[in-house]
């Protein structure tokens, strides 16, 4: 049984910047990554970024990459994202994940956190 907690979601100011945690526990070491993913209103859920749990790999979808940072703190049991310049398309609910990494993308499947509000409005 693996548990995910999401934390740090609110409210933000176009060009603003967010810290969001997941608290993991149980058996996360049977899954290759950990990931954030995120689902806007009337969207499809898609993949933000995710870091490997065996070595430093880490993936980030393109509209993303450079203001995003995915991090994690192993003594922690906590994978963090660090979004910065957010725009209003970065609005969604954004959840962490177990995951795993292919050259194009990450993929998450069994366990989900229940997710944070991010929303990016002036």
């Amino acid at each position: 049984q693996v548990q995910l907690v999401e934390s740090g979601g609110g409210l933000v100011q176009p060009g603003g910047s967010l810290t969001l945690s997941c608290t993991v526990s149980g058996f996360t070491s049977d899954y290759e990554a950990i990931g954030w993913f995120r689902q806007a209103s009337g969207k499809e859920r898609e993949e933000v970024s995710c870091i490997s749990q065996r070595d430093e790999s880490t993936y980030y979808e393109e509209s993303v990459e450079g203001r995003f940072t995915i991090s994690r703190d192993n003594a922690k049991n906590t994978v963090s994202l660090q979004m910065n310049s957010l725009k209003p398309e970065d609005t969604a609910v954004y959840y962490c994940a177990t995951a795993f990494i292919t050259v194009a993308h990450c993929y998450e499947y069994d366990y989900r956190g229940q997710g944070t509000q991010v929303t990016v409005s002036s």
